[in-house]
């Protein structure tokens, strides 16, 4: 698959499978990150792979119940970093956000190439998944990544959900948030 073929394909669907990952793909996964662009190659990223029954339950315990979908999946990464594990520059520029959104970015498209879905959320609650796995109080939790096969049962999914797995959401117009040589000027 080329690379404009996994951002056209890449969907953040919530029906999964509960069939397992196979180890090499979750490695893939990984590797994926591991190689992605930071501030001076910093790699601020520290990710807990949960595969394993126990680390799999603890981390679903901290799910909102808006994504109670994600109880099916295989695979759950807990993705943290801290501030000054990255770039900190002036004008309050910390690059632990970005350069981990990088990180999770390139995952997400290989995860599509994979024929896998590896969809980030913000819906748990970050302190009882730092309670639980250990991660110190000066890491940041920026998203949990929901990875699995696409195409399961949509029982546990709301009405709305069921709608979204249906059709890509609409994206803004190219000029709404894309401008040409200056601010306010749309780009075409």
């Amino acid at each position: 698959m080329e690379v404009a073929e996994a951002i056209r394909a890449r969907r953040a669907k919530r029906a999964l499978s509960d069939r397992p990952i196979e180890d090499e793909k979750v490695a893939a996964l990984v590797e994926a990150v591991r190689l992605a662009p930071s501030c001076f190659n910093n790699q601020p990223w520290r990710i807990v792979v949960c595969k394993g029954a126990e680390a799999l339950a603890s981390v679903k315990a901290t799910l909102s119940k808006g994504n109670v979908w994600a109880t099916r999946a295989p695979v759950i990464m807990i993705v943290a970093a801290k501030p000054p594990d990255d770039c900190q520059l002036s004008d309050k520029r910390d690059y632990f956000l970005f350069s981990t959104g990088l990180g999770i970015g390139q995952l997400v498209l290989r995860a599509t190439e994979l024929g896998l879905v590896a969809h980030p959320i913000a819906g748990y609650d970050p302190l009882k998944a730092k309670a639980a796995f250990g991660i110190p109080d000066e890491f940041v939790i920026i998203t949990l990544v929901i990875v699995g096969y696409g195409g399961g049962d949509d029982a546990l999914l709301s009405a709305k959900q069921r709608e979204s797995e249906a059709v890509r959401p609409e994206r803004k117009p190219v000029g709404e948030n894309f401008f040409l040589d200056k601010w306010g000027n749309p780009f075409s």
